[in-house]
């Protein structure tokens, strides 16, 4: 709950957050990054905090037409019916099983005793038996990505992992960027990751 000397301080803040970015830094970064920078008025953005990421998700999955790629450092699923990354899974079945071309890519760590090779191995046999593609990222290098492009056009990344914990329990923070220029950067960066 925030009392009165919480807002006044938010708002001071925000109110100088301008003030601490100077122009000269804002036209450098825009300069370093420009191949990236797409302009808001040309996307939608929402923001997904929390438990709002897993409805959010399953009904873009649901209502996807023609293709689904994502990479996740971790995808734990279990086999039960009711744990949220399974039921995830599912969904990317039914999308693959009407003709959704769904490709995942998932975190490869170096070492055979990994738990997080384990589980996403584990996902990965789920998902290939539900006709999804599955590709690993190299062991040497930490793909910590957390990044669905669906149809070309949305784009959802941020904090969430597909766990459990992640999609019930945690804070976590995502955003749904409705932008085809956007997906198509993106797109371009999660399929250099498997190359």
């Amino acid at each position: 709950m925030y009392n009165a000397n919480h807002i006044k301080t938010i708002v001071l803040i925000a109110l100088s957050f301008p003030l601490l970015i100077s122009p000269h830094s804002l036209k450098a970064a825009h300069a370093h990054s420009d191949s990236n920078t797409i302009a808001l008025t040309e996307c939608h953005l929402t923001l997904l905090n929390d438990t709002s990421y897993f409805p959010a998700i399953l009904d873009m999955i649901d209502s996807a037409q023609s293709e689904i790629v994502m990479s996740f450092f971790l995808f734990k699923t279990n086999g039960f019916r009711n744990s949220y990354p399974d039921k995830f899974l599912q969904h990317l079945i039914k999308a693959a099983k009407r003709g959704v071309m769904v490709t995942v890519i998932l975190e490869r760590e170096k070492g055979s005793r990994s738990t997080l090779n384990k589980n996403n191995r584990a996902t990965a046999q789920r998902l290939r038996q539900g006709g999804i593609h599955v590709c690993f990222d190299s062991a040497f290098t930490t793909t910590h990505t957390k990044v669905i492009v669906i149809d070309k056009r949305y784009t959802c990344l941020g904090s969430h992992n597909l766990t459990n914990s992640a999609l019930k329990y945690n804070h976590e923070l995502s955003v749904l960027i409705d932008s085809p220029l956007m997906a198509e950067k993106t797109l371009h960066y999660i399929k250099s990751l498997y190359k």
